[in-house]
């Protein structure tokens, strides 16, 4: 009986995502727990894994790299040896085989008399062979191009083929900045010629908006429009924590990479909400919810846009430990192979753009959490110190907080704490 390959549910809040591509082709023996094609919800593309195994059969009808797909929608089938699919077998014949392919042979055709093994290395050659000498002659596969979704449709979009393009992604895989990368113009032997060219091209640019960046822009404007937010910002000391940086870089051994200043500043912001628990509650129209855990998300820029994987109980980990889940977290966010549970549950979030060397900023409310942390650049600085004027390492840190949950007191409150343990971070990281 032919097995039903449908959209799973990414989020609990998802009801269509964007088809991404098959990573098996039709007429493929697929086992149980192997990868069956790529799904895009909201905020992550994902590889969907088969839970039962048999032959791939794809409809003539079945989605293309970027249909629009429901969630519990009915994408193809399994089948076993010799079985026919339940669809016009025939119309199959364009997907993967070409438009002289024949159907795949069905119960009592050309895998009558053959071991199951055999029919199924029949059907797995190309889906279609009849026979012996048909099967001998089927053409070799098309190596499968491993390339995201957004790169596929950017290269659509510019007329690449992808085929022809190196991914750098992990296992190789094609991201939109290396389809970017191959339509970019060459850089001209002359300057006056470089600007001829950009006088000559008069065609507008333009830029698809995905779905993550639909997502990002209702969930931007949520947070600036549905909440009542209010932006503090506090200058810190932070000569401490560069001197503490070095000593771990100093005291690092080998395969261990020291704790940067975003691992140090997320370890001790748990801290610091730890003592000021109405950071982490949430608007809840009637009551105010409080967290049952400490979940920070951390944002990550990321070619398909901002997201915000979270980090599980950061109280609870050493230093250490969270700041091989940040890394661990960025780099699957940055491949496009964070799951969707990587990214619920988070109860106040991190964003740092001290690496651009920006000082102070106002971060927008990622709800249905009430405050974020945007952390600026370390800068040194002259400062006075015991009235004299020296050069300290001075950090500013800008807190959007949403006042129907909390106040300007308690907000600057906890602001200070966290301040403390900037500017004296080895006692507030010693268990």
């Amino acid at each position: 009986m032919a097995i039903e390959v449908v959209v799973p549910r990414l989020g609990w809040s998802m009801d269509e995502g964007t088809f991404g591509e098959w990573l098996k082709r039709d007429g493929e023996f697929v086992k149980a727990g192997q990868a069956l094609f790529v799904l895009e919800g909201e905020k992550s593309a994902q590889d969907i894994e088969s839970f039962d195994e048999g032959i791939l059969r794809i409809p003539a009808d079945g989605p293309r790299p970027g249909d629009t797909v429901k969630v519990g929608q009915v994408l193809a089938f399994l089948v076993q040896a010799g079985e026919a699919p339940p669809f016009d077998a025939a119309s199959t014949a364009t997907v993967a085989g070409g438009k002289d392919a024949k159907p795949p042979a069905t119960a009592g055709e050309s895998t009558h008399g053959k071991s199951p093994a055999a029919a199924v290395a029949a059907v797995v050659a190309g889906g279609f062979a009849t026979s012996g000498a048909a099967l001998k002659a089927a053409p070799a596969h098309t190596p499968r191009v491993i390339a995201s979704p957004r790169a596929r449709r950017r290269a659509a979009q510019m007329g690449i083929d992808v085929t022809t393009l190196h991914g750098s992604g992990r296992t190789g895989r094609i991201r939109e900045r290396d389809v970017l990368g191959a339509g970019a113009i060459p850089q001209a032997t002359s300057g006056a010629a470089n600007d001829a060219a950009a006088i000559s091209s008069d065609a507008p640019r333009t830029l698809a908006v995905s779905r993550l960046r639909q997502t990002l822009a209702a969930r931007m404007l949520a947070g600036a429009t549905e909440t009542a937010p209010v932006t503090l910002t506090m200058r810190c000391d932070a000569t401490n924590l560069v001197s503490l940086r070095s000593q771990f870089r100093a005291a690092g051994s080998t395969g261990q990479i020291a704790p940067d200043y975003n691992d140090i500043i997320v370890k001790l912001t748990a801290t610091a909400l730890e003592r000021h628990p109405i950071m982490t509650a949430r608007w809840a129209d009637r009551e105010i919810v409080f967290a049952e855990g400490m979940h920070l998300a951390i944002a990550v820029d990321t070619d398909a846009g901002l997201v915000a994987p979270v980090v599980r109980d950061a109280n609870r980990k050493t230093l250490r430990q969270v700041g091989e889940q940040i890394r661990e977290l960025a780099g699957r966010a940055r491949d496009g192979k964070l799951s969707a549970d990587e990214m619920q549950q988070g109860v106040f979030t991190i964003t740092n753009l001290g690496a651009f060397g920006v000082d102070a900023f106002t971060p927008i409310i990622n709800l249905p959490q009430v405050a974020i942390l945007g952390v600026g650049a370390i800068v040194r600085e002259p400062a006075v110190v015991d009235d004299q004027i020296v050069i300290r390492d001075r950090l500013t840190l800008s807190l959007t907080f949403d006042h129907r949950v909390v106040d300007g007191a308690p907000a600057a409150r906890f602001l200070k704490d966290l301040r403390q343990g900037i500017e004296q971070p080895g006692a507030w990281l010693v268990p």
